[in-house]
């Protein structure tokens, strides 16, 4: 199992052998030296983060941007509900974005969703709404994109998924229209 320090996301190799026996394992990093705790049992119904990348997060397909994934057909707004990114902590605290698209960038400048957060790159996040979940990905930003505490490249989002970019803590809702 590959497991990332919170503290400077370096990537680990955990022996498989030693996991089945525990709920939670910790390890120092290497690195920074920093101690990470691993909670390996997963709730079915939490958001996950996907290791290996799926292809929506992939940017080595043929004539891709290297920032931005190919569009997918399946990104979609539910109809019966609307998309809401509400801004829990950071300078735009208390602030909500409705999606008005299936597909958006987050960032600090020139993107779909603004937030004005020093800690944010210009073009941070790709969020695409998938009728029941979102489907998030970094674009390589510099100071990256957390869930759980824990740095991730990919992840899907379910309705009061909460993830943290730059000082900015963010939680998707799809409440009813």
């Amino acid at each position: 199992m590959q497991a990332a320090c919170q503290k400077c996301g370096t990537e680990h190799v955990l022996k498989d052998l030693d996991l089945d026996r525990h709920a939670k394992v910790q390890f120092r990093c290497s690195k920074c030296g920093e101690t990470t705790v691993v909670d390996l049992n997963k709730n079915v119904e939490s958001t996950m983060v996907i290791s290996p990348l799926p292809s929506f997060a992939r940017v080595d397909s043929p004539g891709a941007n290297p920032k931005l994934p190919p569009i997918d057909d399946g990104a979609r707004l539910p109809a019966g509900a609307n998309v809401v990114l509400s801004v829990l902590s950071g300078p735009a605290k208390g602030t909500t974005h409705t999606l008005k698209k299936a597909r958006v960038i987050l960032g600090r400048a020139g993107a779909d969703v603004p937030l004005e957060d020093p800690e944010i790159s210009r073009q941070h996040c790709l969020l695409e709404v998938r009728e029941t979940f979102i489907n998030l990905k970094d674009m390589d930003s510099t100071n990256g994109t957390f869930y759980d505490d824990e740095r991730v490249r990919a992840a899907m989002l379910i309705d009061g998924a909460e993830f943290r970019v730059g000082e900015s803590l963010i939680r998707v809702n799809f409440p009813k229209k």
